[in-house]
């Protein structure tokens, strides 16, 4: 088990401390819409310190109040401060949307990263564009991890199946933390290294289209089933005919 030191929260820090307590969290997230929050929940309860990031304050200042209260978790209010309370091989994971979002946001932190931290895009990215960031920080020294993230909310806080891709180096630095919050089955976590580069937003891309392969399966037999037997089946043909219509 890793050991932690604990990560002051919120409320102890004031306005003209942000640089106290720095290098304590093992490690970082960005972004707190729901995934975000409950990743870090997830975190937090294996028993990782967690700084936490969020370009609007406000969020961040809520989450501190009310689901973080009373956990082992940093909330940061600037980009700086957040990287500052990270130990050493810095580990941030990003929980944005996918796209620009993911671009900008990396060039926001890497001023504030060194050679042999990781960075971690836990985002629907296409593959193409982990493998470019992939190689325009390995450029810096800077390890960049592809990670595709499936469960859901519910997944997110007790346990997601894990697709991580980019330097095996990277893997090891950070397989201990998510290996133990992962999904766990007959004593195994579901997460493993699924190869270099976009490897791992690749199998969440090959895992998406055959999850929503399965609803749209789903959804036209209970619309076939409502057009033979006239079983209004609470409207989900109607659903299915909007959904092809678009």
């Amino acid at each position: 088990m890793l050991a932690t030191v604990r990560c002051p929260l919120f409320q102890a820090v004031g306005k003209e401390d942000t640089k106290m307590n720095t290098n304590q969290c093992d490690i970082g997230l960005i972004g707190l819409a729901v995934m975000g929050e409950n990743l870090a929940l997830n975190l937090e309860s294996k028993g990782f310190s967690v700084a936490v990031f969020n370009r609007t304050t406000e969020v961040t200042e809520k989450f501190a109040a009310e689901r973080a209260k009373g956990k082992n978790i940093r909330p940061t209010r600037t980009m700086e401060e957040f990287v500052a309370a990270l130990k050493k091989p810095r580990k941030a994971m990003m929980m944005i949307k996918a796209g620009k979002p993911v671009d900008i946001v990396i060039g926001e932190i890497v001023p504030f990263l060194e050679p042999g931290d990781v960075l971690i895009d836990g985002g629907n990215s296409l593959f193409a564009d982990t493998t470019r960031r992939g190689k325009e920080l390995e450029e810096k020294g800077i390890h960049f991890v592809g990670m595709g993230v499936s469960g859901g909310e519910e997944g997110a806080l007790k346990g997601p199946s894990l697709m991580p891709g980019g330097p095996r180096e990277a893997w090891e630095i950070i397989a201990p933390i998510f290996r133990k919050i992962a999904a766990q089955v007959d004593g195994e976590p579901c997460c493993r290294y699924m190869g270099p580069n976009g490897a791992g937003h690749y199998v969440k891309m090959v895992h998406n289209g055959i999850e929503y392969g399965d609803i749209q399966f789903d959804l036209r037999s209970v619309c076939d089933h409502e057009r033979y037997f006239g079983d209004a089946s609470f409207g989900a043909g109607r659903r299915v005919r909007r959904m092809e219509q678009r």
